[in-house]
């Protein structure tokens, strides 16, 4: 997957958006993940972190770290091929495999209906969410300011996700399914991972490790 060209690479998004499957997440689980990465510069080496915790209650199980070298040049709209095979040998270190994965990313919101949550989800097996800082494409409706409010994100007239504000006047997220899911599950297990912060806590809590592993990469 490091070796493609960037044409080659979109060709097989287009190849493995075919098989997204959405649906419902699972009404229950045992274990939820969730990724993040940190760049070294120096290096052009990038740090690939999963952090695992028991659901519902969110108590941290397990974190597990790779570093590895980076093989794919930064091209908009192909991140995941840039990312995933770190993330991948990451998840080759859990002891105890998640039920659900939620991802630093986008998943259906994406111009090829193929993000970071479904190209993960897809090699996986697993059902996937992605959740966005950013938006990528598609267009929504005026976002109230309050806490809660959410519009549907539309990509060429089709539902991929939601634009949701987690905290009073500050800027949204953006939350699409991946694999496995659907929009309105996916939007309900961000809602359920909220806590203090702007970011769902498994998500904050997956960028602090991957940064503390890159200061300490730095020293």
């Amino acid at each position: 997957m490091d070796r493609l060209s960037p044409r080659e690479a979109r060709e097989l998004q287009e190849h493995l958006a075919g098989r997204v499957q959405l649906q419902p997440l699972p009404a229950s689980f045992s274990v939820l993940a969730a990724a993040d990465l940190s760049y070294l510069k120096e290096s052009r080496e990038l740090i690939a972190v999963i952090v695992t915790f028991s659901w519902p209650d969110l108590s941290p199980l397990e974190t597990v770290h790779v570093t590895g070298p980076i093989h794919f040049p930064y091209v908009p709209g192909l991140l995941s091929f840039r990312e995933i095979p770190a993330m991948l040998q990451a998840y080759e270190r859990l002891r105890h495999p998640p039920d659900v994965f939620l991802c630093d990313g986008q998943g259906l919101a994406h111009p090829r209906r193929f993000g970071l949550a479904c190209h993960l989800g897809v090699l996986l097996g697993l059902p996937t969410v992605g959740c966005a800082k950013t938006r990528l494409c598609g267009d929504h409706a005026p976002l109230g300011p309050l806490a809660g409010d959410r519009q549907p994100l539309l990509l060429d007239g089709a539902h991929v996700g939601y634009v949701y504000r987690s905290k009073t006047r500050v800027k949204p997220l953006y939350v699409s399914p991946g694999h496995l899911a659907d929009c309105d599950s996916a939007l309900h297990l961000v809602e359920r991972c909220l806590g203090p912060y702007r970011i769902p806590e498994p998500l904050r809590m997956a960028h602090h490790a991957a940064a503390m592993l890159r200061k300490r990469a730095c020293l």
